[in-house]
C-alpha cells in the first residue's frame, strides 16, 4: 500500500515560525477539503496540541531519540492512516538533533534525519526580516550541505514590503528554491508562552481555537497549497505500527485504568492509551481539577504538564487528593511523569513559600526553580517497579524547572553531568521526572495493565 505523501516544515533556526506555518497549513489544508495527518518532530507536547485543533485528528510525534530510527517509518504510516496528506512540523533548525559526543554534524533525530527516514520533502521557513540579497548564500548552504535531504522550496516569514519581497523572491530563485508562500509580519499571531514554552492548546480554549482559526486563515491566503500538495512526498514501505502487536495478548479483566487529563496534565502520547487497551485495559480518561478517580480504578496514569499553574484548584479537590492516597496507601500501580510526579507530592515550594497542599501520597515536597532541565537521558531502571524490571535500560526526555529529592528507591540512574538519579518507586508508584515515549517500551506498558489487573481484584 502506498504512502501517504508528506511535506516536511523546517526551517534554519529556531524562532522562525515553523508552528505558526505549520498549524495554519494544516488548518488550511482542511478547510480545502484534505484530510491532514499532524506531526511533530521530537518529544515536544505543546505542538501536537495545536496541530490537532487544526487537523481534527490527533497530533503525533516523530522522535528517532526516543523509539529509534526504525520505528519511525512504522509509527508514520500508523498516524497517517486514513488521511490523504501528512505535515510533519520539525524541530529546531532542520540539522539540529541530540548532541553527544560522538554527534555527527546533522544531529541524530533532527528534522533532516527524520525527513529522510520517511522519504519526505523539506520546506523551509525563513525569517525574512533583516535578509536582503545575502539570503541566496544562506539558502545555497541548506540546500548543498546534505545531499540526502530533499529541501523543495521555502516559505518567506515577516516580509516587510512588496520591495522586500522582491529582492528575497529573488534570491530564492537564484538557488532554484520556489517559493509557496510568503507571510507579512503579523504580531496577532503570536501564542502565548510559559516557563517551558507555549501554552497548551487545551489551556487556552477558546483562545486557541481563535489563533488557529487566525493562523489557518493566513496560511490560505499566503500559501499556494496547490503548490505544496504537488510538492508532498514519502517513501515509506514498512508496515503500520499497531498497538496490538507490539503488546502481544492482552490482559484479562479489564482493569479500569485512569488517565489524568483536563488543563491541568496535557502532556501525553496518543499511542500511550492505545497501548493501554491494546494490552486489556479500559481507559478512562478524567479531569483531577473538579473529578474524583472513575469507579473501580485499578491502576493510574498521572502525566505530564503544569499542575504548578493549576495548584489552587487541585489543592480544592480534596475527595480526589483522598482518594489517590488511599489508591497508593493500597499498593494499587501508579504511573507517574513529570507533572504527575509533582502531584503525589506534598506540594511545590516556590520563591521559599509553601504552595498549596497536592495529593501528599509521596512524602517529600518539590522545590520551583530558576533553571530549566532539558534534554534526552539514557537511564537504566535501579530497581524492579509496576513498569521496569531492575536493569531495563530506556531513552526519555527531561523537560522542567522542578526538582524533587529522590526518594530511597529511585527510579532512573544516569549519567549526565555526572552520575544522577531521579523518582520514587514506592509500593506500587513509580515516579519520575523523565518522559518515555511508550511504543519505545510496549512491555512496560503491559506490565503495568497486569498489575492493574492484579490489583483490580481487589477493587
Amino acid at each position: 500500500m502506498t504512502a501517504v505523501p508528506a511535506v516536511v516544515i523546517a526551517a534554519p533556526a529556531s524562532g522562525s515560525g515553523k508552528t505558526t506555518v505549520s498549524t495554519g497549513l494544516i488548518g488550511a489544508l482542511r478547510s480545502a477539503g484534505h484530510v491532514v495527518a499532524p506531526f511533530k518532530v521530537g518529544p515536544d507536547y505543546i505542538d501536537p496540541g495545536y496541530h490537532a485543533l487544526a487537523a481534527g485528528r490527533p497530533g503525533r510525534n516523530l522522535d528517532p531519540n526516543l523509539v529509534g530510527e526504525d520505528l519511525i517509518p512504522a509509527l508514520y504510516r500508523a498516524g497517517s492512516a486514513g488521511a490523504d496528506i501528512a505535515v510533519v512540523e520539525g524541530v529546531m533548525g532542520l540539522f539540529d538533533g541530540r548532541i553527544t559526543p560522538d554527534s555527527p554534524a546533522g544531529g541524530y533525530g533532527s528534522t533532516a534525519h527524520v525527513a529522510t527516514l520517511i522519504g519526505a520533502p523539506v520546506i523551509l521557513v525563513v525569517d525574512v526580516a533583516g535578509h536582503s540579497q545575502s539570503m541566496a548564500a544562506l539558502l545555497h548552504g541548506f540546500l548543498s550541505f546534505d545531499a540526502g535531504v530533499h529541501v523543495a522550496g521555502v516559505i518567506l516569514n515577516r516580509v516587510g514590503s512588496p520591495r522586500h519581497e522582491e529582492v528575497v523572491r529573488a534570491a530564492a530563485q537564484a538557488v532554484g528554491l520556489p517559493v509557496y508562500g510568503v507571510l507579512r509580519r503579523d504580531d496577532a499571531l503570536s501564542v502565548p508562552s510559559r516557563h517551558l514554552g507555549l501554552i497548551p492548546a487545551a489551556e487556552r480554549s477558546p483562545e486557541a481555537r481563535e489563533a488557529v482559526s487566525a493562523m489557518t486563515a493566513l496560511a490560505a491566503a499566503a500559501i499556494d497549497l496547490d503548490g505544496v500538495v504537488g510538492a508532498a512526498r514519502s517513501s515509506v514501505s514498512a508496515q503500520p505500527w499497531s498497538a496490538s502487536t507490539a503488546v502481544g495478548e492482552p490482559v484479562a479483566g479489564e482493569p479500569v485504568v485512569a488517565v489524568a487529563a483536563g488543563r491541568a496534565f496535557t502532556f501525553g502520547y496518543p499511542e500511550h492509551a492505545e497501548l493501554l487497551a491494546a494490552a486489556g485495559a479500559r481507559v478512562v480518561d478524567f479531569d483531577p481539577l473538579n473529578e474524583s478517580l472513575p469507579t473501580e480504578t485499578a491502576a493510574l496514569v498521572l502525566g505530564g504538564g503544569f499542575p504548578e499553574e493549576h495548584a489552587e484548584e487541585l489543592s480544592s479537590n480534596e475527595p480526589l487528593r483522598t482518594a489517590v492516597r488511599a489508591h497508593v496507601a493500597a499498593g494499587r500501580p501508579v504511573h507517574a511523569e513529570c507533572a504527575g510526579y509533582l502531584y503525589l507530592t506534598s506540594g511545590v515550594v516556590r520563591d521559599g513559600r509553601a504552595g498549596p497542599s497536592l495529593a501528599g501520597a509521596l512524602p517529600v515536597d518539590a522545590e520551583f526553580g530558576p533553571r530549566l532541565t532539558l534534554g534526552y537521558r539514557d537511564g537504566v531502571a535501579l530497581t524492579d517497579s509496576v513498569l521496569y524490571r531492575a536493569g531495563d535500560r530506556v531513552t526519555g526526555h527531561e523537560f522542567h524547572r522542578s526538582t524533587v529529592a529522590p526518594g530511597p528507591s529511585p527510579a532512573w540512574g544516569w549519567h549526565a553531568d555526572g552520575a544522577r538519579v531521579d523518582g520514587h518507586v514506592h509500593a506500587g508508584v513509580h515516579a519520575s521526572f523523565l518522559h518515555i515515549h511508550p511504543a519505545a517500551v510496549p512491555g512496560a506498558v503491559r506490565r503495568f495493565v497486569g498489575a492493574a489487573a492484579a490489583a483490580g481484584e481487589e477493587v
